[in-house]
């Protein structure tokens, strides 16, 4: 009769088999848990996508309106005093119209008449005033309603002009109004580092002669990646934009543009597509998880 070899452990081993499918079902489950708490704990941020988009370079200019044609009237001889003063500042005047008498050391008067139809801006005219030939003119009559927007800008600036860039120019009285570089002096002022621009503006409306002003020249543009100014963190280490990944913030180093409508062209440190926090916050940190909600870029601003 041949011997049957028993298992002397098959109790343990069954236990431990279950132990086993115990411990994987619990790791498994354990998982799942952390799985489901990640979204309901994370913050939620809005985003939006990087997208393309093009972005105008331009120069600022701060000057005043100076008339392009101003006459000067003068009489011809001098020791003439003012007699009578027939017309004033902001008087519309014809060619050969009066503008003052004026009496000569030998007595009799002499008249005086503008040379040319126009506004007069200037007047020195003042009765028992001396009259000469020389020296401040006692009119200046302005011509043709043709300004220039003189200004000065720093040398740097001054490279990015040329003849003929368009300009908007923003003066007191008459608002926006076109505008177009028609002078860039050769040279400029050693100590300052400035040099004038001469900016015909638009006949069309009523200006004031030696009246503030400022132009915007459109100089080029530059077209890549652009997002809201709320998007970007400035820091010791320069400007950072955070992108979500995987629902986890990322932080890229960037380097910015031109800026122009609330957005930021971005240079260096994005694609096209990346999802970046509209709102960018130093409560953010490298790695923390996120529930993104998009947004339009215009709720950005």
């Amino acid at each position: 009769m041949s011997a049957k070899l028993l298992d002397p452990h098959p109790i343990a081993r069954q236990a431990l088999a279950l132990a086993v499918g115990l411990a994987t079902i619990v790791s498994s489950l354990s998982g799942l848990s952390a799985n489901e708490e990640l979204a309901p704990n994370a913050a939620a941020v809005s985003v939006l996508k990087a997208v393309r988009s093009c972005f105008p370079a331009s120069v600022q200019v701060a000057g005043i309106l100076i008339p392009k044609n101003e006459t000067a009237v003068r009489p011809e001889r001098p020791g003439l005093k003012v007699a009578e003063v027939l017309a004033e500042p902001g008087q519309n005047v014809t060619a050969g119209q009066a503008l003052a008498r004026l009496t000569r050391p030998e007595g009799g008067t002499i008249q005086v008449s503008s040379p040319v139809a126009g506004l007069v801006s200037r007047s020195s005219a003042k009765i028992g005033a001396m009259a000469s030939g020389k020296g401040e003119a006692l009119f200046s009559i302005v011509t043709g309603n043709e300004f220039d927007l003189v200004g000065q800008v720093p040398s740097s600036d001054l490279a990015k002009l040329a003849v003929d860039q368009t300009a908007k120019v923003i003066t007191i009285g008459a608002g926006e109004i076109d505008g177009k570089v028609r002078l860039i002096a050769p040279t400029v002022e050693p100590n300052s580092q400035l040099g004038q621009v001469f900016i015909a503006v638009d006949p069309s409306k009523h200006l004031l002669v030696n009246a503030f002003g400022r132009a915007i020249i459109k100089t080029g543009e530059s077209c890549g990646i652009a997002v809201p100014l709320t998007a970007i963190l400035y820091g010791n280490a320069g400007a950072v934009v955070q992108v979500v990944r995987r629902q986890r913030v990322e932080t890229r180093h960037v380097e910015v543009g031109l800026l122009s409508g609330g957005q930021v062209e971005i240079r260096e440190g994005l694609s096209e597509g990346d999802v970046v926090v509209a709102r960018a916050g130093s409560l953010l940190r490298e790695g923390d998880p996120v529930r993104p909600i998009a947004i339009e870029a215009s709720a950005a601003h």
